[in-house]
């Protein structure tokens, strides 16, 4: 009896396949855009002011007229337009398609800025003019969010500013998020372990701006409620109090805004820079079929506190004033070493 369920299991899948192989394009475009439309009306932050009737009608016409499945993801952009899913993103064989942004011109940052911005900037931590330490948080993408993934790329960051603290004892931080265009905020508020110290950094807010989950830190650990946390193993003592400016711009934005929030209502901490983006809604990570991955709006980023930034504005204003080629020169830190300068430890 079990051989003959074994054949017939095998006989079965066999013809599983056969029939998988005979869908047609507009199978797999129907199957994919199916389970899109029913995540997104059960989960999205706004999903109560869309007639969803309407715009999945008007996007089913619309698909009708593709023999590609690769090709239709480019009806994700008018689609996530229509329901305003603006942090709404779908990657596809190392693509990325989303809505229509926020335009940025040229006339919004410097050619300082651009230089930098082309050599695909990397996590830096130094000091400069031997008295402050430096730290130049980028964006991070990736989809691997296990414990063990996170640790294995926030552990090193860590480490750099924890070899800084130990070595040079600086006598106040720089954090720079100029380039922090998004991504994944989890690692970064874990390298900042030391200067955010164990208490909560952020939170997330439902549709009505109450607050639904918030995130700690603590002994290392980023405690979102999961039941196995990703961590770092920190070294020293902490620097909760330590004098720390944020730099930010209109291209710190997303994952940039949270660890920009994080320092929200830390003490001995000030903004610098211009006002961010604005992308300050919450986003969880949802799988689709055929391998995709989408980024989906649920709720808004808060401070620690519930607080609910549109962007974030600087406490000291600074625009174009970029100096990478010597960072002493450049507006931002020129205002952060006044800061150190003229605040009482």
């Amino acid at each position: 009896m079990k051989k003959t369920i074994t054949i017939f299991s095998i006989l079965s899948l066999s013809l599983g396949l056969k029939a998988q192989k005979q869908k047609t394009p507009q199978d797999s475009i129907n199957v994919f855009y199916n389970e899109l439309f029913s995540v997104l009306e059960k989960s999205y932050l706004n999903r109560k002011s869309v007639d969803w009737k309407t715009v999945e009608s008007e996007t089913k016409d619309r698909l009708k007229s593709y023999d590609n499945f690769e090709k239709s993801l480019t009806e994700i952009k008018p689609f996530f337009d229509k329901v305003n899913a603006n942090h709404c993103l779908i990657f596809y064989n190392n693509k990325k398609y989303s809505g229509t942004g926020k335009v940025i011109t040229k006339d919004d940052f410097s050619e300082q800025w651009k230089k930098k911005f082309d050599t695909k900037p990397a996590f830096e931590a130094k000091m400069i003019d031997e008295k402050y330490g430096y730290i130049l948080m980028p964006n991070m993408l990736f989809f691997d969010l296990s414990p063990e993934n996170i640790n294995k790329i926030a552990q090193p960051l860590y480490d750099k500013i924890a070899e800084i603290k130990s070595n040079n004892k600086p006598e106040g931080w720089i954090l720079d998020l100029r380039f922090n265009t998004g991504g994944n905020s989890t690692p970064m508020l874990l390298a900042l372990y030391d200067l955010l110290g164990d208490n909560a950094v952020w939170g997330t807010l439902d549709g009505n701006k109450k607050m639904i989950s918030k995130i700690k830190l603590n002994q290392g650990k980023y405690l979102d409620g999961s039941k196995k946390p990703a961590f770092i193993n920190p070294k020293g003592e902490l620097m909760d109090k330590a004098k720390v400016t944020v730099i930010i711009g209109p291209f710190t934005g997303s994952s940039g805004e949270v660890a920009a929030l994080a320092f929200k209502g830390r003490p001995n901490t000030i903004f610098i820079g211009e006002k961010t983006y604005g992308a300050t809604t919450a986003n969880t990570q949802y799988t689709l079929p055929f391998g995709s991955t989408m980024a989906i709006t649920i709720g808004y980023d808060s401070d620690r506190y519930g607080n609910y930034y549109e962007q974030i504005i600087p406490d000291v204003f600074v625009s174009k004033k970029d100096n990478f080629d010597n960072l002493l020169l450049d507006g931002n830190v020129v205002e952060a070493v006044k800061f150190f300068e003229n605040t009482r430890s």
